[in-house]
């Protein structure tokens, strides 16, 4: 399993799968189609059934049930495009046998160094097989990963038919990165009671509660008259805009917090004398909290309208996604089984708030109860991530024991 996991894993990470809010297709980027392509040669290569990629490059494929039990049908996902931080072309992955727990050099020409010192989780890989970066590029793991472990799973059980199991779906979708994994999900023809998207983190990572998330984006309208003869005519957006954002409580931005504590961010500030746009994002678990931020942006809007005139400030707020603990609650059993899985692999399970969404946040609310489970990357996003190799099979060992435990609890 090691071999194939490896070899799935850095054959996918060098494409690139970035994904581009600016664009309006779906995927939004060519590399997306070029993945889920050679995703839907690899399933039918495999032998999974009913292998199909829609005109909106969602991947779905079955694992038809070979139980007389009648057992609820159970899916995985995984998302195809990397985050937008970071570079993703041209990865060039390294593999690094038994870390040996001290500095890894990712790139001695650039001087770029994974070193336990910055990054003291790193004692906890002593031994394992690791993959990195060259330091130019993020990896991919996110969630190229999932789709490796996904992917070795179904391979395995049928090349196992002695193992009991109702029918599995999988689903490989695009542009989660940029919160529309789920905008053209079919969830109707994926035809699951339950899913989990394979897309958390370390290991044990069991997490059924997202972030309820919003983004904000605030027009400040100057006008604009020469220095010289200003006095009374100059209206400075720029100065406007950071009037606004000095009335946010500063600390509650990300640096400042942490667990169930939410934040407004500041994404982008951007602008002159006569206009200027922040882009923010406003996160918190708590229902109420999350509407009273809202409120709070937009009261700060108001004031500053009364201050400087209406038309001078344009404030618009829309909802991203909600907390999924509220669908996956009355179904608790999905998050047992999988809780279940763990233990019985001798994995501690860790469930925590994920302090972020994944499309499980949005498909829960579709009808489709998807809690996430972890793939074994670290540092997601950037020049530093990398991931175990050990801890990617006991990925795939727990989807493989989860769709075990869901037939014989049936």
């Amino acid at each position: 399993m090691k071999h194939e996991i490896i070899e799935r894993f850095t054959k996918y990470v060098k494409i690139d799968t970035q994904s581009d809010p600016n664009s309006h297709t779906c995927p939004s980027t060519p590399g997306q189609w070029t993945l889920a392509k050679m995703l839907v040669e690899e399933l039918k290569a495999i032998g999974m059934e009913e292998v199909t990629v829609d005109e909106n490059g969602y991947v779905m494929a079955t694992l038809p049930s070979n139980t007389d039990k009648d057992v609820p049908t159970i899916g995985f996902l995984a998302h195809m495009d990397t985050a937008t931080d970071f570079t993703g072309a041209n990865v060039n992955p390294q593999i690094v046998e038994s870390y040996d727990g001290g500095d890894i050099i990712l790139n001695e020409e650039l001087h770029i160094v994974l070193s336990p010192t910055d990054f003291p989780e790193l004692a906890n890989y002593k031994g394992h097989t690791l993959i990195t970066t060259d330091g130019t590029t993020l990896l991919g793991a996110d969630n190229k990963a999932g789709i490796a472990e996904i992917m070795t799973a179904m391979a395995y059980l049928i090349q196992h038919p002695e193992i009991k199991h109702g029918k599995v779906r999988v689903a490989f979708t695009p542009d989660e990165e940029i919160g529309r994994g789920p905008h053209k999900f079919d969830v109707a023809a994926f035809g699951a009671k339950y899913a989990y998207t394979v897309d958390g983190g370390p290991l044990g990572e069991l997490e059924y509660e997202s972030f309820n998330a919003a983004q904000a984006k605030i027009t400040f309208k100057g006008k604009n008259v020469h220095p010289g003869t200003a006095k009374g005519k100059m209206i400075n957006s720029m100065k406007m805009a950071m009037e606004f954002h000095e009335h946010l409580p500063a600390n509650e931005a990300p640096e400042h917090t942490e667990g169930y504590e939410g934040f407004y961010h500041l994404l982008s500030f951007q602008g002159d004398v006569e206009e200027t746009t922040l882009h923010y994002i406003i996160r918190d678990f708590d229902r109420q909290q999350f509407e009273a931020r809202k409120g709070k942006m937009e009261e700060i809007a108001a004031k500053l309208q009364e201050k400087y005139g209406k038309e001078r400030i344009v404030i618009d707020i829309k909802d991203q996604y909600y907390n999924m603990r509220e669908k996956i609650e009355p179904v608790k059993e999905v998050v047992d089984i999988a809780y279940e899985a763990m233990k019985n692999l001798g994995i501690e399970p860790k469930i925590s708030p994920i302090r972020g969404g994944t499309d499980g946040s949005q498909l829960s609310y579709m009808g489709l109860p998807t809690p996430n489970i972890f793939t074994g990357g670290e540092n997601f996003h950037g020049r530093y991530e990398y991931i175990s190799v050990d801890n990617m099979m006991k990925a795939t060992n727990v989807i493989i024991e989860i769709i075990k435990l869901f037939e014989q609890k049936a």
